[in-house]
């Protein structure tokens, strides 16, 4: 991973579900690999139910990642 968000996102079930945004600085990087390392590593509830590659994560001018333009951003 060369950088990566964690935001909320309304959910039925639960009311808010966890969304991992990942840039990815290895290609071969899969789904399946961070749903692992995240199964092994962390809480069921901390766990993302979302997990999205993105070239680049939107960004403020001094470099702040602009979470509200990734959880608004469609699925």
């Amino acid at each position: 991973m060369l950088e990566c968000a964690a935001v909320g996102v309304p959910d039925e079930k639960t009311g808010e579900a966890v969304k991992l945004v990942i840039v990815k600085k290895d290609p071969k990087l899969t789904e399946d690999q961070v749903r692992t390392y995240c199964r092994a590593n962390m809480t069921g509830y901390k766990q993302p139910k979302v997990i999205e590659f993105k070239t680049e994560l939107p960004k403020t001018a001094v470099g702040k990642i602009l979470r509200r333009e990734l959880r608004d951003a469609p699925k």
